[in-house]
């Protein structure tokens, strides 16, 4: 039996989890043909675009190795970007830059992304999968009229979804390597933008770039005066 999965699972359990194409087998025995994963890389990074994906695997087409990206080697998710890209009935892969993560808040540029490069796909799917992403329903004037599932830990469970976090993981790695030879003294290339020690101490001596996110309280913090301005006689 297929689930969905409605509830956060422990770290161990998450590792045990099989990336299959079960859900979208489900799927597509209830009439839905063009089922599309989406997720996102950079979410929690400080520097650089947040990255969206959208695949639609070709039922035929059998992609060996397909999983949640943070468990691949850079060789394999390389390879498996090549094979997805080559393979699939249709992919798209978007960024919404740093500026755009500042103005609307993570999450927001999160599901605006992932509904652009969902935007983008052709063919247009009709069944849309999800990594914990709801893509309607805040109360906005963005709507999504395609039917579409969140799924809990979703690049681990399908391979739809697991394909996509691999384009949107490549896809961003390689920015981050540009962003590097821009700016090195924050080792972009080493630590992909997220808040380690040697990035955080970088901060710190350097300040901020311009790909910085400012609202993350990190880069926030990094940007304040040393000093505040003493107050003027009264």
């Amino acid at each position: 039996m297929v689930g969905w999965g409605g509830t956060l699972m422990r770290e161990r359990d998450r590792k045990e989890l099989r990336c299959t194409r079960r859900l979208e087998a489900h799927l597509h025995r209830r009439g839905w043909r063009l089922v599309a994963g989406c997720d996102e890389a950079g979410r929690g990074a400080l520097v650089g675009p947040l990255y969206a994906a959208a695949v639609i695997l070709d039922p035929d087409q059998r992609i060996r190795g397909v999983d949640d990206s943070k468990k691949l080697t850079p060789a394999a998710r390389a390879e498996l970007d090549q094979e997805i890209r080559a393979r699939a009935l249709a992919f798209q892969v978007v960024a919404a830059p740093a500026a755009e993560v500042d103005a609307l808040n993570v999450y927001q540029a999160s599901r605006l992304a992932m509904i652009r490069a969902l935007a983008g796909l052709a063919p247009p799917p009709d069944f849309v999968l999800t990594d914990a992403m709801r893509l309607c329903g805040w109360g906005d004037a963005v709507e999504f009229q395609v039917p579409h599932r969140s799924i809990i830990h979703g690049d681990a469970r399908s391979a739809s979804i697991g394909a996509a976090s691999i384009l949107a993981k490549v896809a961003r790695d390689l920015h981050l390597r540009e962003l590097d030879r821009l700016y090195p003294q924050y080792q972009l290339a080493k630590n992909k933008g997220y808040g380690t020690a040697e990035h955080l101490a970088s901060l710190a001596r350097y300040g901020p770039c311009p790909e910085h996110r400012r609202t993350f309280q990190p880069v926030r913090a990094s940007s304040l005066p040393l000093f505040p301005a003493s107050p003027g006689p009264e």
